[in-house]
């Protein structure tokens, strides 16, 4: 085994996650890479030297710069806001070092293509945790086996409710375009549509702002956001997106439909899965429960138990094994920064679409 050094950027809710994940992911997948807490930047040295503390690192900075540059990390979480992505995945990349971005990657559709083609012959990640269930797995399994034939329609939603009451003061998430709900959850299930579907050839969508101002300031981002699309292998589609969707708390959430079946998934019971196949018998036919376990994919790392279930947390160490590998092996693994772009090219064309009030391609002919 040989050690890594893990630096992250960013010591919040996201970049606590990651510095958890890292720390356990050696004992858990028994990686070849066994990740060492190098540094840890936030944006002031006290809040760095709280979180070295707080976490395990070796050392604090309020200078992303100087943790990119240090010779003993030897790999990068971005895990800042998205007006920082590009500049520090650029600078890593320029030294060769890989990096796992968080989500949505950078701030704008022009930077996501700067950093895919800086990423170019480098490791690359970037960090959508939801797919990485072991139930998302099993389903996207399943769908490619062809168990439920050939898939015909999609439905989609990430809704949440931290916003949905109008008393609520606006903050950083009520400001610009990328923390909006386009921004910051409709990535999310985009991304699990086109990993358990495939890419998607053109959409019609509405975006809108619900709450033009709140309590302290304007509303200068969307609240929803639906659209209608066409996947590139024939299916169609809906996805719905919302901040201010009342009693839905973790509403990840999708239906797929074949020739032979459907599967239904909700994050908010994220160890199961419902499947349908039109081959049982009339009287016994109908939707059944699947409690992830053992048999399914990533699960008995965690836990030797079915039913037990896996929680949020085990999502992110599976991402880290993800990222260790393919800096072990120097192959990509899914989802890479290109994986990132494509989502963001289906953003992009959401809100074209919803200024114009027409379909359009998601990658222009």
């Amino acid at each position: 085994m040989a050690e890594i050094g893990i630096g992250i950027v960013g010591g919040g809710y996201m970049g606590k996650a990651h510095a958890v994940a890292m720390s356990a992911v050696g004992a858990v997948f028994d990686t070849a890479l066994r990740p060492r807490l190098e540094m840890v930047c936030a944006n002031s040295a006290e809040s760095a030297e709280r979180y070295r503390a707080a976490y395990g690192f070796a050392r604090g900075t309020d200078s992303w710069e100087a943790l990119v540059n240090d010779p003993r990390v030897e790999a990068i979480v971005i895990a800042s806001p998205q007006h920082t992505h590009r500049q520090i995945a650029e600078a890593a990349f320029a030294l060769g070092k890989p990096v796992l971005c968080e989500k949505p990657m950078g701030a704008s559709l022009e930077d996501s293509r700067a950093m895919v083609a800086a990423a170019q012959g480098q490791t690359n990640m970037v960090a959508f945790n939801y797919i990485r269930t072991p139930a998302s797995q099993f389903a996207r399994q399943l769908i490619a086996e062809g168990a439920i034939g050939d898939i015909t329609w999609f439905r989609g939603e990430h809704t949440e409710d931290f916003l949905a009451d109008p008393r609520t003061p606006a903050n950083w998430r009520t400001v610009g375009d990328a923390n909006g709900t386009m921004g910051d959850l409709a990535p999310h299930m985009i991304n699990a549509a086109l990993a358990l579907i495939g890419p998607i050839g053109s959409l019609i969508a509405e975006v809108e702002t619900v709450h033009p101002a709140r309590p302290g300031g304007a509303v200068t981002n969307d609240d929803h956001g639906q659209m209608m699309c066409r996947f590139k292998g024939g299916a169609m589609g809906q996805m719905y997106f919302s901040r201010i969707a009342h009693g839905r708390k973790m509403g990840y959430a999708y239906e797929v439909t074949g020739t032979k079946g459907a599967i239904r998934f909700d994050q908010e019971d994220q160890n199961a899965i419902w499947f349908y196949t039109m081959d049982e018998p009339e009287a016994t036919r109908g939707f059944r429960k699947i409690l992830t376990g053992p048999a399914h994919p990533d699960y008995l790392p965690f836990c030797q138990g079915p039913g037990h279930g896996t929680g949020y947390q085990d999502q992110i160490i599976i991402e880290a094994r993800d990222f260790l590998h393919a800096i072990e092996s120097g192959k990509p693994v899914w989802p890479t920064f290109q994986d990132g772009l494509d989502v963001n090219e289906v953003v992009a064309a959401t809100m074209v679409s919803s200024r114009t009030k027409a379909w359009v391609n998601v990658t222009p002919e």
